[in-house]
Order: structure tokens, then C-alpha cells, then sequence
């Protein structure tokens, strides 16, 4: 029977020759810090609940500091660890894995109990602590490929466990995605088709490049439809595109024909990615206010003021739309935009002069 010794020697390994962070993990970190509301059809979906999305959603720290046996501390990143505060508060930890790979309950254990740590609280003489719920979204999978890991500990007082569930893209058909209003999971459609053999096959086959080619405009159509009947923001509606794109374009890689098939739907579609784009002006603008008012005022730096003016001025609109779309506190919506907690008495002073 393998040892943890040796899973963790193979883990990393894995980890020494595997990027950081590679197109399909920043287009999943993006989904999750740009697409948030999204998470909550897909968590419903995974873990059974019953969330209506209006529930406060809080974003914990992805970087967590794990002490080695010698001494040393690693720093690793999780993709998603996330509470939503309803009923009862239910901490989550999500992450996507591009293979099935069973080195990923190690990293799941180290994060699980990192968070459960940083969470925890000692109440009298008792230490408590909370397991995240937790789940790996598999982006290719195999017949082999099991619906739920498990992780067991064994207690001096004894042995608990806990599931870690999976998600496989490759379950989801694109009408079920949009029956269940799976968002989330577009970008990362195109996986349906990926195995060299398929992408062979799209390369040389004009009929089933076509068939492609149709899925993809039904994603675009349906998405604009969602915008147009105000179901879906349009903020998310470009980066959901601009994300699939992304994935597309990494994963067809080498196949010209291909390639060429996918623009033809996509291109003119994701070329201008407008949330950011407004975000972007936003920033500009009060950089502008901020020049004007330097220079009315006589300072020389005026630049400098322009831009910290609409740094903050843009933060300080996030924070509202926070508060009143997800009903946040000021001081969750300053956390959820990362805000830095010396800067926040700032922000609070500007915001109640609002």
C-alpha cells in the first residue's frame, strides 16, 4: 500500500515540473474573482444547496503558509476558498484540476485543514475548527474516474472522514448547462471535444469542425439572449466569452483548421472585453478629476493625485454596488476587493460623506 510518504514524494514531483499557473487555472481564478454570482447555481448543484444568490458570498485568503515537518514554511495557492453566510455559515473550498490526479487529496488535506485552522477559534480550553466543504471540478475525466474522493483521519478520540466531491465537465451537456443555468462551467465546454484523436479528427473533418462551429454559436446566442432578457449581466456575459476563448484557444493549439473554425464564431465576439473596459474608463476618469483638482488647487502633483483619487473612486463604487447588490457590511466589501485593513478607515470616512 502506498504511504503518505510516498504520494507526497510523487506529489511533489509533480509539482516541481507543473507551472504555477497555467491557462486553465487563471481562467478559473478569474471566473471566480470577476463571475462570483455564477458560483451559485454550480455550488447548488454540487453539494445539494438551496441558494437563491442573493446570499453574502466572502472570498477568504487563497494563500495559506503550510509548516513542513522541517521547519520550513510553503506557500500554497488554492483556487477557490470561499463562505457564504445564509442560514447557517458554510465555508467552501473549490478547486480545478485539468487530470485526475490522486496527489490532488493531499493538496486538498493541506488546504482543508489550513483554512479549518485559520477559521478556528478557542472557546474556554477547546480548539474548534470547521472542515471546508470541498470539491475539485475535473476538467478531463475517464470511465475510471470516481464521483467522490474521501479523506479519513484517525483521532485518539476516532476516526472521521469527509468527502471531497467531483465535478466532470464532461457530464455536463450544453443544454443541461443552461437548464441548470451552469454558467460557470462555459469556458470550459470545449473539453467535450479535447483528446488528440478528437482534435484530429476537427482538424481534417470539415462536418465535424461544423459541429463545433454550431455549439460555439449557440453558447454566443444564448449568452446575448440572457443579456437581453436582463437574466445575465453583461459584465459577465463578456468574460464568460472572453474566458472560453481563452480555453479554446490554448487547447486547440497547433490546429489551424481549427483555430480558423473558432474565430470565425468567436472572434469578433470577444475581442473587446467590455466589463473591464468600463472599469478601465472609471479609472481614467478620476484620474482626470484628480489632475483637475490638483492643479486648481495648485499641487505638483497633480498626476499622482489624479490617479490615487481614481484608484479610489473606483473602489469606493465597487464597494457600494457590493453592499447593496449582495448586502455586504462596508468592511465585507473592502475585504472582497481586497482592500488592505490600515486603508479601510479611509474608505469609511469617504464612503459616508456619499
Amino acid at each position: 500500500m502506498a504511504s503518505y510518504a510516498d504520494h507526497e514524494s510523487s506529489a511533489n514531483d509533480k509539482r516541481s515540473t507543473k507551472k504555477d499557473n497555467t491557462p486553465y487555472d487563471d481562467v478559473f481564478r478569474t471566473l471566480i474573482n470577476d463571475c462570483r454570482p455564477l458560483l451559485f447555481p454550480l455550488l447548488n448543484e454540487i453539494f445539494g444547496e438551496h441558494y437563491t444568490g442573493e446570499e453574502p458570498m466572502i472570498p477568504s485568503p487563497n494563500e495559506h503558509f503550510l509548516n513542513q515537518q522541517d521547519g520550513n514554511e510553503v506557500k500554497r495557492i488554492t483556487d477557490s476558498s470561499l463562505t457564504i453566510l445564509a442560514d447557517t455559515v458554510k465555508h467552501y473550498l473549490f478547486e480545478c484540476q485539468t487530470q485526475p490526479d490522486s496527489s490532488m487529496l493531499i493538496r486538498i488535506f493541506e488546504y482543508a485543514t489550513q483554512i479549518a485552522l485559520d477559521e478556528g477559534e478557542i472557546v474556554q480550553d477547546t480548539l474548534k475548527v470547521t472542515i471546508p466543504h470541498s470539491a475539485i471540478l475535473y476538467l478531463r475525466s475517464y470511465h475510471s474516474t470516481p464521483d467522490k474522493l474521501q479523506i479519513e483521519i484517525t483521532t485518539p478520540g476516532g476516526t472521521v472522514s469527509f468527502d471531497v466531491l467531483i465535478t466532470k465537465i464532461k457530464d455536463y451537456s450544453l443544454d443541461e448547462i443552461f437548464e441548470k443555468n451552469l454558467l460557470f462551467l462555459i469556458p470550459f465546454y470545449i473539453f467535450h471535444y479535447e483528446g488528440k484523436s478528437q482534435l484530429e479528427e476537427l482538424e481534417r473533418s470539415p462536418g465535424k469542425l461544423e459541429q463545433l462551429k454550431e455549439e460555439l454559436s449557440v453558447i454566443v446566442n444564448h449568452l446575448e439572449e440572457l443579456v437581453t432578457q436582463k437574466k445575465l449581466d453583461l459584465y459577465y456575459c463578456k468574460t464568460l466569452l472572453n474566458m472560453s476563448d481563452k480555453v479554446i484557444k490554448n487547447l486547440v493549439s497547433g490546429y489551424d483548421t481549427i483555430m480558423e473554425g473558432v474565430k470565425s464564431v468567436m472572434g469578433g465576439t470577444v475581442l473587446e472585453y467590455e466589463a473591464k473596459t468600463i472599469y478601465r474608463e472609471g479609472i481614467i476618469k478620476g484620474y482626470h478629476d484628480g489632475e483637475a483638482a490638483g492643479k486648481a488647487t495648485g499641487f505638483r502633483s497633480g498626476e499622482a493625485a489624479g490617479f490615487r483619487n481614481g484608484e479610489m473612486s473606483a473602489k469606493l463604487e465597487s464597494i457600494q454596488e457590493l453592499m447593496h447588490n449582495l448586502k455586504l457590511t462596508a468592511e465585507q466589501a473592502m475585504q472582497a476587493i481586497g482592500i488592505p485593513v490600515e486603508d479601510q478607515a479611509a474608505y469609511q470616512e469617504k464612503l459616508k460623506s456619499l
